[in-house]
């Protein structure tokens, strides 16, 4: 695999993940109702409370691309928990298997770095519902490119 040297695209993020300041991270889709908990090294934690109308399908049940995008702001964090000053990683792949359908309910999620190289990192998360049950699991790998000042 490449290893990409480009400009950061949000040079500051990591070091908000890496410091644990949940109430300075910002990303759009905070506007749905997720919100990080906790940040710590290789680690991130999130919930979602309510999700919107917007997010459900005609039957009731929490869309899954919806879902993907809480999965991916999980696996997000945690891959920032660890990069060094002038990396950045994207998704490359991100696998979900849908255990069981959500309706509107608190939902939980915890992803984690499984392996991190120079160039990519392998990571996992789950989505637990109100009951504490598994609802989606994830694995997925990501690439990670240095600033061209590195």
């Amino acid at each position: 695999m490449a290893n990409h040297k480009t400009a950061s695209p949000r040079p500051d993020l990591n070091r908000i993940i890496r410091d644990n300041r949940i109430d300075d991270f910002r990303s759009p889709n905070l506007a749905l109702g997720m919100r990080p908990v906790e940040f710590a090294p290789g680690k991130s934690s999130w919930i979602w409370e309510t999700q919107p109308e917007s997010a459900l399908n005609p039957f009731g049940s929490v869309a899954g691309g919806y879902l993907a995008v809480f999965v991916d702001e999980i696996l997000s964090t945690a891959i920032g928990s660890i990069l060094e000053e002038g990396e950045w990683a994207v998704t490359a792949e991100l696998k979900l298997s849908y255990l069981r359908a959500l309706t509107p309910q608190r939902l939980e999620g915890h992803g984690r770095v499984i392996r991190r190289t120079r160039s990519v990192a392998f990571m996992e998360a789950e989505v637990r519902n109100a009951a504490g049950e598994a609802a989606v699991i994830a694995s997925s790998t990501w690439v990670i490119s240095q600033s061209a000042s590195r």
